[in-house]
């Protein structure tokens, strides 16, 4: 399971907000310098969301999203990324600038065969953002706009219109343990598993290196339950989770994360 530190970008400053709500913000400095200091500590991904972009549409700190994925590149490390890629073109703009992998949240959502497409364009190299929240039917509806507005769709739906795209990843957070360090949810992260064959990415609520070693070592079964008949595919794990206040505030170590991280291999 790979480790992604999270630095979140407001005004060109890193930040971390809980479930979400820009009223709820603390300040970190510069973003550099927290990607510097992760990437000298062995994190082999950053992970990097733009959140003036997600909330209106223009991506104003792309110049340090860039600057991040050129200083992961001097560390031979990988930037994934996401916040406002809204086009195609922003996809190519921000590939071209050396991010290994961006992130299409709303604009997936929105407009999935979008997805799809730039999917197909850049085998593996495009993620899906699935931000949710669970409803009081017990279904994971995805956020869009900055999770400003409820979308109307399942995650489950969502993730069968992508099932047959070469999707890179697709990175599901648990809008209301983001921020809190309350732990991951994990129910809703096994929901996601058995609704999917594409590499998942967990995101909210890691607030320990015990928390991480629950997500790596998380196993949902690809069939159903009981003995796999011979020849069948193995059960599904996470491929990856992102961490954010945890280890900005000094929580948990990159090392001490990126060891949690291997039970899962």
């Amino acid at each position: 399971m790979d480790l992604l530190p999270a630095i979140d970008l407001i005004d060109g400053g890193a930040v971390r907000l809980v479930q979400g709500d820009f009223g709820r913000q603390a300040d970190y400095g510069d973003p550099l310098d927290l990607a510097r200091r992760y990437l000298a500590a062995g994190a082999r991904w950053v992970h990097v969301v733009d959140l003036d972009a997600a909330r209106t549409g223009s991506p104003v700190n792309r110049p340090v999203v860039k600057a991040i994925a050129a200083e992961a590149a001097e560390h031979g490390a990988k930037v994934q990324t996401g916040g406002g890629v809204r086009t195609a073109g922003d996809v190519d703009d921000l590939l071209g600038a050396g991010v290994a992998r961006v992130v299409l949240g709303t604009a997936a959502i929105e407009d999935p065969s979008l997805a799809v497409a730039t999917a197909e364009a850049h085998p593996g190299q495009v993620a899906v953002g699935l931000d949710y929240r669970r409803r009081d039917d017990g279904e994971l509806e995805a956020a869009s706009r900055g999770w400003l507005e409820g979308s109307g769709r399942t995650v489950a739906g969502l993730l069968a219109d992508l099932a047959a795209a070469p999707v890179g990843a697709v990175v599901v957070t648990a809008i209301d343990r983001d921020g809190t360090l309350a732990g991951p949810d994990t129910d809703g992260l096994a929901a996601v598993l058995r609704s999917t064959s594409l590499p998942v990415v967990a995101s909210g609520g890691v607030g320990t290196a015990a928390d991480l070693r629950v997500l790596a070592a998380l196993d949902v079964p690809a069939e159903t339950p009981g003995r796999r008949p011979e020849g069948t595919a193995p059960a599904r794990r996470l491929a990856g989770a992102v961490v954010g206040k945890a280890l900005v505030d000094g929580r948990v170590t990159v090392e001490e994360a990126l060891a949690a991280c291997v039970p899962s291999g």
